[in-house]
């Protein structure tokens, strides 16, 4: 493909489709825990987003690779946990090892709490947890996507201000900065 003027400055380049998600990927790293079959598991998990305000709705997909998947489909429920920046680590680690060799709580040392409303469990250490329930599944045959509603969420006030890690791909992250705050009519 050739390259393209853009504004009689560089030329823009071709740039690789199985980058593309890098560039669009604005939501925070989060884990996702399943319980199933007496088993708790998290997974570090970046392909999210809203659909919906009320009820609360979100679109996340997990691989048919991933230990995870299994649970969620079994269970049709799970616990969304937003960590922050101090938690970089654990959720890399979290990410290169897999449910089905390590008890990923124990081995990375992260705490569960009971959740009120699912079995999967919440996490201590992160800033929030949202109570899943799975409502949608058409699209998980063809592109493991889940539609789930949020049902209770839950904030750690002593985190406050938590600035949440993004991923870039390959290892990297973006770590949010400065807040500002513009007039909007939306919610």
């Amino acid at each position: 493909m050739p390259a393209i003027a853009a504004n009689n400055r560089e030329p823009m380049r071709p740039f690789p489709l199985p980058e593309v998600y890098q560039l669009l990927e604005p939501g925070p790293v989060v884990l996702l825990t399943t319980a199933h079959r007496g088993r708790s598991n998290v997974m570090t998990m970046s392909w999210h987003m809203m659909v919906e305000f009320t009820p609360p709705l979100l679109a996340c997909v997990v691989s048919r690779a991933d230990f995870s998947f299994t649970a969620l489909r079994a269970t049709r429920e799970c616990v969304i946990a937003v960590p922050a920046m101090d938690l970089a680590p654990k959720v890399v680690e979290i990410g290169n090892c897999s449910g089905r060799n390590v008890d990923k709580f124990a081995t990375i040392g992260l705490t569960q709490l009971p959740a009120a409303l699912v079995a999967p469990p919440l996490v201590a250490e992160c800033f929030a947890n949202l109570e899943c329930r799975l409502v949608e599944t058409r699209l998980v045959n063809k592109y493991n996507l889940f539609i789930l509603e949020v049902v209770a969420a839950w904030s750690n006030p002593a985190q406050n201000d938590p600035r949440t890690i993004h991923h870039r791909g390959y290892g990297r992250f973006v770590v949010d900065g400065e807040t500002i705050v513009l007039p909007s009519r939306m919610p």
